[in-house]
């Protein structure tokens, strides 16, 4: 687990759609005044340079951010969600030229009202030093706890928030096939504790049967607590082998009733901007409970 670093795939396809889905689940929770508690379980370093380090080995941004960016030069509309998306992108960069992306604790950090609190988890011995330092430069820092601990046995300790009102957002590497049975037991045990909160599981679409099951998995569980579910899975190519990530998904227990309609305009114009061999392709299915 400690080969892997998020900054490989900073501004990745696979960071397009998780983090469109995340701001539209944290705009709609905010609606209410209460206070909501937001936790970030592999918050990895929190933002990241694309111009240096890890991103430039990996050059997954060019496939995601930067060709999106290209495909808004040439004139093409985008509907808000992904308009409110390039908005946090654009907000840590200098204009005309995006050279730092925000990871999901640097988007969600600028979410905060003075009531909420975020909760990051970090394990990576060098990554959880460099998120402190990160965190530490935010006017929002005082609201953020950040953990040296495994997520997967410390959320449960987590729930239910004081306001019973939360959003987890479930982001592991997978590197590690365990991941997908920890991810498991978590989900099952933070529904027994916190049925009404609001589960964002991101993961990779990969040959792996783990990956595959993946999303049957978790409807198994979210019917068998009688939660909604929306599931959205991102193909951008059908290229043989896996070199690279070709399609990545997000599960969400309990959306908004708003979420649907939000991917439902934004994943067609992602497959025509991120598109690459014909292959390009979205899920887009939900349950109401």
């Amino acid at each position: 687990m400690f080969s892997y670093r998020h900054a490989f795939h900073a501004g990745s396809h696979a960071d397009i759609l998780k983090h469109i889905a995340l701001i539209q689940l944290v705009q709609y929770l905010q609606e209410k005044p209460s206070a909501l508690t937001i936790v970030d379980t592999h918050a990895g370093a929190g933002i990241y340079s694309l111009e240096d380090g890890f991103a430039t080995v990996s050059k997954e941004a060019e496939g995601g951010i930067f060709r999106l960016q290209q495909f808004i030069e040439s004139g093409n509309t985008i509907p808000e969600s992904i308009q409110q998306y390039l908005e946090c992108v654009y907000a840590e960069n200098a204009p005309g030229k995006i050279k730092i992306y925000p990871g999901s604790p640097f988007i969600l950090a600028r979410f905060l009202r003075p009531q909420d609190r975020l909760k990051l988890f970090e394990l990576h011995p060098k990554e959880i030093d460099i998120l402190r330092q990160n965190v530490a430069q935010l006017k929002q820092a005082k609201q953020i706890d950040i953990y040296a601990e495994d997520s997967f046995s410390r959320l449960k300790g987590l729930l239910p928030p004081p306001s019973r009102r939360g959003l987890v957002l479930i982001d592991p590497s997978y590197e590690d096939k365990q991941d997908y049975r920890n991810l498991e037991v978590a989900i099952e045990e933070a529904l027994r504790r916190f049925a009404t909160g609001c589960y964002a599981i991101w993961y990779p679409a990969i040959s792996r049967r783990e990956s595959a099951e993946l999303p049957e998995r978790m409807k198994r569980i979210a019917n068998a607590n009688k939660r909604s579910w929306l599931h959205a899975e991102l193909r951008v190519e059908n290229a043989p082998g896996e070199r690279r990530l070709q399609a990545s998904g997000m599960f969400i227990i309990n959306p908004p009733w708003t979420l649907e309609k939000h991917l439902a305009e934004a994943m067609p114009v992602l497959v025509k901007a991120l598109g690459l061999d014909g292959g390009a392709k979205l899920i887009l299915k939900s349950f109401e409970a």
